[in-house]
């Protein structure tokens, strides 16, 4: 499928949080009430780091360094529990947190179905994601999705910043132009766009499915 400026897609770059699974914050609401975790303790913490995650011109987090790979995740977990309280105010345990924390993800068959049909047509797909600790890929999964896998804290680069873009289309041997860009994040999606990617906003499996296929002309299964 073309472009407006006559540029042939030919390969999709995807998130995995949120994209191929179920929505970040209903597995993180699961996660918080299994600990019995302070909502509000949780919340303030994590709206300042989240929003400078994704300020581009904000100063280093936490986040940045997990994602990075500049912080352990070990590391990473006791800042964060340090920072939490349990409902009855004690601590929270750092051991495992980030592995509590995604416990409850789980994939979303129509999106992984949608990914091996664009595979199955010809298409190179590519899955770009900012990590929280590798432990949390189902990589067993990988070869009969993705031709690509670019994980933020193996490359020492995260999304939104515009080097681990061109880093994946360069990875699948195309120009970013040649790029449909699929994310749950508007920062990144808006990233990716400035790039000349073709960006999609993803919010549900129904709606993406069908955004793909528009700009592609692929029928799903």
């Amino acid at each position: 499928m073309s472009v407006g400026n006559g540029t042939q897609l030919r390969g999709v770059i995807t998130d995995w949080g949120g994209v191929l699974t179920i929505p970040i914050l209903a597995t993180v609401q699961a996660w918080i009430e299994a600990d019995d975790i302070d909502w509000d303790s949780y919340r303030t913490v994590m709206r300042s780091w989240v929003s400078q995650a994704y300020d581009v011109d904000a100063s280093p987090n936490p986040i940045h360094a997990l994602e990075r790979g500049e912080c352990e995740a070990t590391e990473f977990e006791q800042i964060l529990a340090a920072r939490l309280l349990r409902v009855d105010g004690g601590p929270v345990a750092a051991e495992g947190l980030l592995q509590r924390m995604f416990a409850a993800s789980v994939t979303v068959p129509a999106m992984y179905d949608l990914i091996r049909t664009l595979r199955g047509a010809g298409l190179r797909t590519a899955l770009l994601s900012n990590s929280w600790g590798a432990g949390e890929y189902p990589r067993a999964d990988f070869a009969e999705l993705f031709d690509v896998v670019v994980i933020s804290g193996e490359v020492g680069m995260r999304k939104p910043e515009e080097a681990i873009f061109l880093h994946a289309a360069r990875a699948l041997g195309l120009a970013p132009a040649e790029c449909v860009f699929v994310d749950d994040m508007q920062a990144n999606v808006t990233a990716a766009a400035a790039l000349g990617m073709t960006g999609v906003l993803h919010n549900d499996p129904a709606t993406t499915v069908a955004a793909l296929h528009d700009l592609l002309g692929v029928t799903t299964r």
